[in-house]
């Protein structure tokens, strides 16, 4: 069985980026794309392609169709709850609540990862532990949040 991963709105938006200073991320982004991404099962939240329709950004037409493919989670009235707790106990700040978003659809649904490249406020060592505590606390699963950097395969 393919492990699960919930992709938040930048890995999509990174495969297309043309900004010089994140160049790097965007060809870790492609590489994982092209090479690995076969090997899970991916997942996005309805909320994150309405965030991707709404921006304004270059190349936005191949960030969408890449994303059609891509199984959207069906909304749950819990996911409002887990928000309101992730902010209630300082994990994201309220301006943040899109990355409390992913977090809750990532956790609620127990998916095994959830890829971004948001070191801010979600691949971040010194949140997991707090993280994890507050998932604890509501029963729920914390999925390993990690950049696509750390989702190769090991080769030989």
């Amino acid at each position: 069985m393919k492990k699960s991963i919930y992709l938040d709105s930048t890995i999509p938006s990174y495969l297309f980026d043309e900004r010089e200073d994140i160049k790097l991320h965007t060809e870790i982004t492609r590489k994982w794309w092209n090479e690995e991404r076969c090997h899970f099962s991916l997942f996005i939240a309805n909320e994150s392609i309405i965030e991707l329709e709404n921006g304004e950004y270059p190349n936005k037409q191949q960030v969408m169709d890449c994303i059609v493919s891509i199984e959207i989670l069906p909304p749950a009235a819990r996911i409002s709850e887990i928000i309101q707790a992730y902010i209630g106990n300082y994990l994201m700040p309220r301006s943040s609540s899109g990355d409390a978003l992913h977090l809750a659809y990532a956790s609620y649904y127990k998916l095994d990862f959830l890829l971004t490249w948001n070191c801010n406020h979600l691949a971040n060592a010194n949140k997991k532990q707090h993280i994890r505590i507050i998932n604890t606390r509501m029963g729920l699963l914390t999925p390993e949040i990690i950049t696509p950097l750390e989702l190769f395969t090991e080769s030989n």
